[in-house]
């Protein structure tokens, strides 16, 4: 009795099996430019997080809360942009880039993972300079080995909950054609517009999903960031002001890109912007802010500089004694 209709929704789900990255090809001219920009952009990414893996992981003085946050946010970009970068760079070398149905899948979980690992990191970041700042005294009980390892506990297990709920939930939808995705990669809102359903119910999930994990963490921050400001202000050292405003400064303008971008993207699903300023703003948050977190983080910070000035003059002298 209800085998047809569970048929039919096979048949409607698997007619569908491959989708079709359209990328830039409005502009073929400039693919060739934007590959090599892009190109570099995921080499230095990847050297630039991985040296601050490196640095942290071999030097010691680094393990405390504030360096193995960095650590961990490094680890979340260098996965963000491997799940994300490679499938571009051939979506801009390619005249018809497909994409499989579980490829897209894949793509989709591992951006929303990493991405939702970062919106709760970010947060406990920003916790763990409130506490350093605005109670120093009884900051080492605040932030202990036991809290730390919870807060970063708790931003995987939620970045892993909401890539597996969203995705499932997304392609658990007919997809009847057509199969062109106008995006660089399989993100949530250029595929969803693919979905021969009501996605009426889905968009209240995002909406409010989006409320919850990256506008809820983002105010929390700049509430924290106040406090910390009018702390900063107190100082009477001003050499104390400045390193504590430097420090504090990097992870605003990090914090700002990311979730200004990303809140502008997942907010509305099917959003009235045009293809083409969604493609920018997602390159925003998934392309610049991979890139700025190892500068921003190690050329403002003094003891990361050390760190990198050390491990380079190892290097050479372990170069010159194999040489």
């Amino acid at each position: 009795m209800f085998q047809p209709n569970t048929t039919m929704r096979r048949q409607n789900q698997s007619s569908v099996i491959e989708f079709i990255l359209l990328g830039f090809s409005n502009f073929p001219e400039l693919q060739e430019q934007i590959f090599g920009v892009f190109l570099v952009i995921y080499l230095v990414t990847l050297m630039g997080n991985a040296l601050i893996i490196a640095a942290i992981l071999l030097d010691q003085t680094l393990h405390f809360p504030m360096y193995l946050f960095l650590q961990n946010l490094s680890v979340v970009e260098v996965g963000f942009s491997a799940a994300i970068m490679p499938e571009m760079l051939v979506v801009l070398t390619t005249e018809r880039t497909t994409i499989s149905f579980v490829g897209c899948f894949a793509q989709m979980y591992f951006i929303l993972l990493f991405g939702g690992t970062e919106c709760f990191l970010l947060g406990a970041m920003a916790y763990d300079r409130f506490a350093a700042i605005c109670h120093p005294l009884t900051y080492p009980m605040i932030m202990s080995k036991s809290v730390f390892v919870k807060l970063v506990m708790f931003s995987w297990v939620s970045g892993i909950m909401v890539a597996t709920v969203q995705t499932t939930w997304v392609f658990s939808f007919p997809f009847c054609g057509p199969n062109e995705v106008n995006h660089l990669f399989c993100e949530t809102p250029p595929v969803l517009e693919l979905v021969c359903a009501d996605t009426f119910l889905f968009e209240i999930y995002a909406f409010t999903g989006t409320i919850l994990i990256v506008l809820v963490p983002f105010l929390l921050i700049l509430l924290s960031y106040l406090r910390i400001l009018f702390a900063i202000l107190k100082m009477p050292s001003t050499t104390g002001r400045q390193k504590a405003f430097s420090t504090c400064a990097s992870h605003v303008t990090s914090v700002t890109l990311f979730y200004g971008t990303a809140s502008l993207t997942y907010l509305q699903p099917k959003s009235s912007y045009s293809p083409a300023t969604k493609k920018l703003m997602s390159l925003a948050y998934t392309l610049l802010t991979p890139l700025l977190n190892p500068l921003i983080y190690s050329l403002r910070n003094n003891e990361m500089k050390r760190t990198l000035v050390k491990l380079w003059r190892r290097a050479v002298v372990l170069h010159s004694l194999i040489c």
